[in-house]
């Protein structure tokens, strides 16, 4: 029977079965003539009785679901629960990030059972949990002030702006540098790979802003970002424009700078400025536009400063002309809360 596979199993069993069960063959004979042993017909016979012809069906292979594992289902269930909601830090075992090594220090702990890496692999993924690069936060973030602009402020400027009929966007600067790197590339095991860059040091500031229709404006400016170049960017933007706009920005020194107020109240009707909570950057999906920025200048050899304004603008020009890919800044998890239908 080990040397047949599991649907020729199934069939020798059905055939022995109707040869003893139904044409009144002896167990002596089915044994002598299909080479199977008393014991097996026994069992069959028992299969037969209790499940009817369905008892000789050949089953899934291996272990049944649940069997075998070490965690009761209750247990995967807390250690699940503690890697999302919780960091190694907050049960003595250093640090911020989970690995496998502090994930199994923790089992070990807390149910006394050792997994090896390979099997904590596995674990993690039955749990449907991934080994990602972490979105971070700063520890001064205050959230009951972001749940208060998820829930209450951002709902009363959605509805303010929609009997206004004005449109909603978010706008943040960003500085790009020649010698910045990121993301990650293959090479050798054991070995850092080495990319090189201009060993010369330039950089530009950007500011953009993006709205959840799908629109985007942007501009490249030298030198520092300062109120005068703030506001420049603020009447560049009121042009585009036939009716008001809602902007919500972060609590940087210049977007609160008096020039800057004295010059937005000058234009109320045009333009209504809204801040952040502080140390939240994650609720400003303008704020994606940078990191996109970034990532994709990183992957470019840039040798002059020229060439990085120039690239700069190829790249933001790139993500102006996707207003589906604008419209996804907004939809990212952190961000959706833009889009969300405002209660009656």
């Amino acid at each position: 029977m080990r040397k047949f596979s599991p649907s020729q199993q199934e069939v020798l069993r059905k055939r022995v079965m109707a040869a003893v069960l139904h044409e009144g063959m002896s167990d002596e004979a089915a044994v002598a003539l299909f080479g199977v042993s008393p014991k097996s017909i026994g069992s069959w016979r028992a299969r037969y009785e209790s499940c009817g012809e369905a008892g000789l069906c050949s089953g899934k292979t291996g272990a049944k679901p649940g069997q075998g594992r070490r965690l009761s289902p209750s247990e995967e269930a807390a250690v699940r629960q503690t890697i999302r909601e919780f960091n190694p830090d907050d049960f003595g075992l250093g640090g911020l990030l989970w690995t496998r090594a502090k994930s199994g220090a923790f089992i070990k702990a807390y149910f006394g059972i050792c997994y090896s890496l390979p099997g904590l692999s596995k674990l993690m993924a039955r749990l449907g949990l991934s080994f990602q690069r972490p979105d971070r936060r700063a520890r001064e973030a205050d959230p009951e002030a972001v749940a208060a602009w998820t829930d209450t402020e951002s709902p009363a400027i959605q509805a303010k702006a929609e009997a206004e009929d004005a449109v909603i966007m978010f706008g943040d600067q960003v500085g790009a540098r020649s010698d910045h790197l990121s993301g990650r590339t293959w090479g050798a095991k054991g070995q850092t790979p080495v990319v090189a860059r201009t060993g010369k040091r330039f950089g530009l500031n950007a500011m953009s802003a993006i709205a959840t229709n799908g629109k985007m404006y942007f501009t490249i400016f030298p030198g520092r970002f300062d109120a005068a170049t703030c506001i420049a960017f603020f009447a560049k933007l009121i042009g585009h424009f036939d009716r008001k706009i809602h902007l919500g920005l972060d609590r940087h020194s210049v977007h609160r700078s008096k020039a800057v107020r004295e010059w937005v109240e000058a234009h109320a009707e045009e333009i209504e400025l809204h801040f952040l909570p502080a140390y939240a950057p994650h609720l400003n999906s303008d704020e994606l536009v940078n990191a996109d920025l970034k990532r994709q200048l990183a992957d470019r050899v840039i040798t002059s400063r020229e060439q990085l304004v120039a690239e700069t603008r190829s790249v933001l020009r790139s993500i102006q002309k996707l207003p589906a890919k604008v419209i996804g800044y907004c939809q990212a998890p952190h961000t959706n809360y833009t889009l969300k239908p405002l209660s009656d």
